[in-house]
């Protein structure tokens, strides 16, 4: 059995079928997927410096969201394993409460200023303790979010990964953030109806040992 057949959808083989594309796909998964990281795929992560991520939890309920950090924020650890920083942020911790309950995650990397490409990676992924991660591989970056440190990390087994091409990727100029208007509603008022009462956050109590949240998680 070829890779693309362990991890290509029925849907996706049917909807080939049916719009008679099958021959097309086929070259494409023979070209473009690979079951691994390749030299080129690792420098490109290491080189980025946001990554949009998605998730779901046991009902197929699904998350999208966005990470940021400087260039390397997403550790490379071998041509198979890739781990993230979770921060405790605004506490909700939606995606890292996803993968307590159904492992698979998308990644897409997209390079909007330079070579105008993306890079998906799709895998499993469990929850590790800072100290644990450390302990197997020191050389974690550090300065991720200058003055916090991680509560735990976001440990990912690469499955498959393959190219983004970049026909329809728009070109992004760098610019500095300039200070927001006076006008400007702070974050947590941005979305919010103009008579909704804020809700009151509980307080967040400290959580007990990861292995408690995540019986499976991915082994060092």
């Amino acid at each position: 059995m070829t890779h693309h057949d362990a991890t290509t959808s029925h849907g996706e083989r049917r909807l080939q079928a049916h719009l008679g594309s099958r021959e097309r796909a086929d070259a494409f998964y023979g070209r473009q997927v690979h079951a691994h990281l390749t030299a080129a795929m690792r420098e490109f992560i290491q080189r980025q410096s946001m990554v949009f991520l998605s998730t779901a939890d046991a009902r197929g309920q699904c998350d999208a969201t966005f990470r940021a950090g400087p260039p390397g924020f997403i550790a490379t650890l071998d041509d198979r394993t890739l781990a993230y920083p979770e921060y405790r942020g605004n506490g909700v911790f939606a995606s890292a409460g996803n993968i307590t309950e159904n492992p698979h995650i998308g990644l897409l990397f997209m390079d909007f200023t330079h070579d105008h490409i993306g890079l998906h990676v799709n895998g499993s992924a469990g929850l590790v303790s800072d100290h644990e991660l450390r302990g197997a591989h020191p050389y974690l970056p550090t300065d991720t979010a200058p003055g916090r440190r991680p509560l735990m990390w976001t440990l990912i087994n690469v499955h498959e990964a393959y190219v983004h091409c970049s026909k329809h990727i728009p070109h992004l100029e760098p610019a500095p953030r300039t200070a927001s208007s006076p006008k400007r509603p702070k974050d947590a008022d941005y979305f919010v109806e103009e008579h909704t009462a804020a809700a009151t956050m509980p307080g967040l109590g400290e959580s007990g040992p990861l292995e408690q949240l995540h019986p499976g998680m991915v082994d060092l």
